[in-house]
């Protein structure tokens, strides 16, 4: 496989005038078409309006179903979530700097909640249940509203998600991405390899050439940034993409095993049953009652 440096992606985000934060809003007629792996300053608010697709979180990638509502954290390097397949209706973005209120307004005592949830929201947080549902709803309500409204509705949204015990924490198990630039590079880097080349065979000669490192040090690199070895963190994404061929494709599961990079079937089996509790049969059956019983 010939190996192509790509450069990583930094999104610089400037409010439009005279507003403290960014607010987006994506439908059929006006898509989201930045999808690569890319960071930036700015915590992230995404509510995805139904459809199905992939969460890509720092080392953390999984399978979202019936959209997603989910907080990133500064710098922490993430993928775009819609595409054309994702069948969702629309997609809804807030990006602020953890001071767009100034240095000092969520040091008061009111806000410690707030604070606790920028803290948290450095792993990535993913919510469920009516947080999801009911935060959704106010962020797409925001379109309609003043400046000035907005940034009420934006500290009630916040608060409530600082209160909320609907969520899961997406890298529960670490993720230690430092702020320097080089090292956003360099993650971005094999993030964005990863996502281009997961089908086929990356050897870790191959990719540790790609960050002008030697193998041994590639791989202390890689698992102390992201607490998982390179080959765990490939397996995982092949896994997940895995999950949505099942659940979206009608393919056999020896072409689901093949068409997401493994080249053994019961190594896929096993592997796959291991990361999600069933084997790949089970997990289509138990999608289609699922389905069936909605």
């Amino acid at each position: 496989m010939e190996v192509v440096k790509q450069k990583p992606s930094f999104e610089a985000i400037e409010p439009t005038f005279g507003n403290s934060f960014t607010y987006k809003r994506f439908d059929e007629v006006n898509k989201n078409n930045f999808q690569f792996w890319h960071y930036h300053p700015e915590l992230e608010l995404i509510y995805v309006n139904g459809g199905s697709g992939k969460r890509q979180i720092g080392s953390h990638v999984s399978y979202f179903r019936d959209g997603d509502l989910m907080l990133i954290g500064s710098n922490l390097p993430h993928c775009g979530f819609t595409d054309k397949k994702t069948g969702n209706k629309r997609e809804t973005i807030i990006q602020m700097k953890m001071d767009f209120l100034g240095p000092d307004f969520f040091n008061v005592p009111e806000m410690k909640g707030i604070q606790k949830l920028f803290e948290v929201a450095k792993s990535g947080i993913s919510f469920h249940g009516k947080t999801k549902t009911k935060i959704g709803d106010k962020m797409e309500t925001m379109e309609y509203q003043s400046d000035f409204q907005r940034l009420i509705s934006m500290l009630n949204i916040l608060n409530e998600l600082a209160n909320s015990q609907e969520f899961t924490v997406l890298n529960a198990e670490g993720f230690s991405l430092q702020t320097e630039v080089k090292d956003n590079d360099r993650i971005n880097v094999v993030f964005n390899y990863v996502r281009d080349n997961f089908t086929e065979p990356i050897a870790l000669e191959e990719i540790s050439n790609l960050v002008s490192m030697t193998v041994p040090s590639f791989c202390r690199y890689f698992k102390k940034m992201t607490n998982k070895t390179f080959t765990q963190f490939v397996n995982e994404y092949r896994l997940v993409h895995a999950s949505k061929l099942l659940a979206e494709q009608n393919m056999s599961i020896t072409e689901v095993c093949f068409a997401c990079g493994f080249n053994n079937f019961s190594h896929f089996n096993k592997s796959f049953k291991n990361f999600t509790g069933q084997n790949p049969s089970e997990y289509r059956n138990q999608l289609k009652n699922v389905i069936a019983s909605v």
